[in-house]
């Protein structure tokens, strides 16, 4: 979300969306709050601190992790404040494993994606510290039921060894995907409730993340292509929700959203294509912003939610439209 005011934000999330509130991230107030340094802050016994070229790891916990730290809290106790008495699903963003990989610094400068050991090590610290922060939700809000989001838009680059080193004229090795798909299922088995990963690049692993167990996945719609229809289809069959990126997120050229109906035109002429059932679309599409709203004006962020809202409800109700 847009600007440095985490009461409004959680505010304008819990009365907009009361079916999926989530805990908002609000990148603008500086380092810590950014999606690669909050969940840095998380976790167990790894520290970072920025450096100008980036958060790399440290030997105790400095000022930038406690920075980290302390928004999170605050976020949390913006969140709790507006959800009393809330009983349903509620998500929480992570950084996954392999992006987290791929930002984080080893002392000497390089990613962490270069060693094996200390991507192992990331994964167990990340692990432990989510089970940490899935726990504070638990008690700060009772009648959450959990959602996980992991936010894993360097996957894609990881598979296909295009992440580039910290000098950038080469790229470190492609990971394997058994190796992709475990670290996944060990992030996965801290919680036991909906998990989903999102990433807001193009030609997500929809095949690999199936296998590795998410309930989800969260994509941005526009970078489909028709080669992906098959995947697609696979994945609501086999049960999966799909997180359809349609609302642009930041305010448009023009100033205005196309109607509620319009937006979703993309997905049903997806369903179509696929020959699937209108009666999945309700039960099998959450309609979201394409990405983050971090870039956005405040009040496009507020209105871009409840379009959402309205998008998902017209899917609902007309689903043969």
């Amino acid at each position: 979300m847009p600007g440095g005011d985490t009461r409004e934000a959680a505010k304008a999330i819990t009365e907009t969306l009361e079916a999926l509130p989530y805990l908002p991230e609000l990148p603008a107030r500086g380092p810590g709050a950014d999606m690669t340094g909050r969940t840095a802050g998380m976790l167990a016994e790894l520290y970072v601190q920025l450096e100008p070229s980036g958060w790399r790891l440290s030997d105790r916990p400095g000022r930038d992790t406690r920075r980290a730290r302390s928004w999170l809290r605050e976020d949390l106790d913006a969140l709790e404040e507006f959800t009393q008495g809330y009983r349903g699903a509620l998500k929480v963003s992570v950084v996954g494993p392999w992006t987290l990989a791929a930002a984080l610094q080893r002392r000497g400068g390089e990613a962490m994606l270069g060693d094996p050991g200390a991507c192992r090590d990331l994964t167990a610290s990340l692990a432990e510290g989510l089970r940490a922060h899935l726990a504070d939700l638990r008690r700060r809000v009772p009648g959450a039921q959990p959602v996980l989001q992991l936010d894993e838009p360097s996957l894609t680059a990881v598979l296909r060894g295009t992440v580039r080193t910290a000098s950038g004229y080469r790229t470190y090795d492609a990971v394997d995907r058994s190796v992709v798909e475990g670290a996944l299922r060990e992030v996965f088995a801290v919680h036991d409730g909906p998990v989903i990963v999102h990433s807001c690049a193009p030609q997500v692993p929809f095949a690999l993340l199936r296998r590795a167990g998410v309930t989800g996945i969260s994509f941005d719609f526009g970078l489909l292509t028709e080669s992906e229809d098959d995947m697609m289809g696979e994945a609501v069959e086999g049960g999966l929700a799909l997180f359809a990126g349609v609302i642009p997120g930041a305010d448009p050229e023009s100033g205005a959203l196309s109607d509620p109906a319009g937006s979703v035109m993309g997905v049903r002429s997806l369903w179509r294509r696929l020959g699937l059932s209108p009666a999945l679309l309700a039960e099998s599409v959450v309609i979201t912003p394409s990405c983050g709203l971090a870039g956005a004006s405040p009040g496009y962020a507020h209105a871009a939610l409840a379009h959402c809202v309205r998008a998902a409800r017209s899917l609902a109700d007309n689903p043969e439209y």
